[in-house]
């Protein structure tokens, strides 16, 4: 059995990416750490597993969807983006 096959692999992933995701803040591996466990999950009860691609793919979906619901439900931070209302060049 190979390495991408053990659901154990990709929970191991998924909390090595949380852990980077706190060691380098900016919201951007947390989805991956979900969609990682997730997928471990499912290979675990035996839903995933034998085909790479459909593995891939539904890791991907659940990656982008994970960061989309945390993103609604966190928000921006206020203070996050600048907004620029005037340019050093003008005169």
């Amino acid at each position: 059995m190979e390495y991408w096959q053990q659901g154990w692999v990709w929970v191991v992933a998924g909390v090595v990416l949380g852990v980077l995701e706190m060691l380098i803040p900016g919201f951007v591996f947390l989805g991956f750490a979900i969609g990682a466990v997730v997928v471990g999950a499912l290979i675990w009860i035996g839903v995933l597993g034998h085909y790479v691609p459909l593995t891939l793919l539904i890791f991907a979906a659940i990656s982008v969807l994970s960061w989309l619901v945390l993103r609604r439900i966190m928000g921006v931070r206020h203070g996050q983006t600048k907004v620029w209302d005037r340019d050093i060049n003008d005169n």
